[in-house]
């Protein structure tokens, strides 16, 4: 047991000498690890070859959808929804607050659907002066005044015929109605004649011309022009005619009388607008 130990200590005495050695010897240590190791020092000794990189074709940059600039213009900016805002504000008597939540969400839905924001704007004046509350007879709904009962596919989406009165849910069905009659007739006056109801008639009582002017101004307002305000007359309300079976032919009336059925056309639409 004496002798191992002493052995022990021999080679322990050693080991620490050798270590020693070759941590005070660079050259030494480099030539122990290379006759450890004869296949690493080979390889470390070899010419390093030269590695040419080529560069990578560039990634072919898909091209940038044809709506990404209208897109762009349709979001507009802090300042133009800040005018809109403000003039809308005013003209229809509308508080600050609640006019700005109904600029911002037809910016967003304008976005959504790809239809100027000022457009949508200008509907929801002429339909209901700006009152999420309003209905008419007829059973139009809300800002822009829209049937639910006839498009209650298009509720479904955004939490049933109940959200009518919504503000958020109207103005997103009513975009999308009034973006599919301008796609459906290729115009904005065709899409507006549609949308009040009066795509079988020959004239709309000057509902589009209305919509367009109001459209007009709101575009000069976003673009940081003056435009008067002043109260607006009282807003349009949107009808959904429907068909209806043909009444016997009257008698023949008197010849004094004889012009007041070729005006009863215009009055009845007139008063149904």
């Amino acid at each position: 047991m004496t002798t191992m130990q002493h052995t022990l200590t021999v080679f322990g005495l050693s080991a620490v000498a050798v270590l020693a050695l070759l941590y005070s010897n660079p050259d030494a240590a480099k030539k122990v690890s290379e006759f450890l190791h004869p296949e690493a020092a080979a390889l470390a000794s070899a010419p390093t070859p030269v590695v040419v990189a080529q560069a990578a074709p560039a990634p072919a940059v898909a091209p940038e959808p044809v709506v990404a600039a209208h897109d762009a213009k349709m979001l507009g900016n802090a300042k133009q929804q800040q005018n809109v805002t403000s003039w809308l504000a005013k003209r229809y008597r509308v508080a600050g607050d609640a006019a700005n939540m109904l600029v911002s969400t037809a910016y967003m839905t304008a976005h959504e659907v790809k239809l100027d924001p000022l457009l949508i704007l200008a509907v929801m004046a002429i339909e209901s002066g700006l009152n999420p509350f309003a209905e008419s007879p007829m059973g139009a709904k809300g800002l822009m005044q829209v049937m639910a009962k006839v498009h209650h596919d298009k509720f479904q989406q955004v939490g049933g015929a109940q959200a009518a009165l919504n503000p958020v849910a109207n103005i997103r069905v009513g975009s999308q109605i009034l973006k599919d009659y301008v796609k459906r007739t290729g115009s904005v006056e065709g899409g507006l004649k549609t949308y009040v109801g009066a795509a079988d008639f020959e004239s709309d009582s000057g509902y589009g011309a209305r919509v367009l002017a109001e459209w007009n101004r709101l575009k000069q307002v976003a673009n940081g022009k003056k435009v008067p305000t002043r109260t607006p007359a009282a807003p349009t309300q949107m009808v959904v005619k429907r068909v209806q079976p043909e009444a016997p032919a009257p008698a023949p009336a008197p010849k004094a009388e004889a012009a007041a059925p070729a005006e009863g056309h215009t009055e009845t639409l007139a008063a149904n607008l």
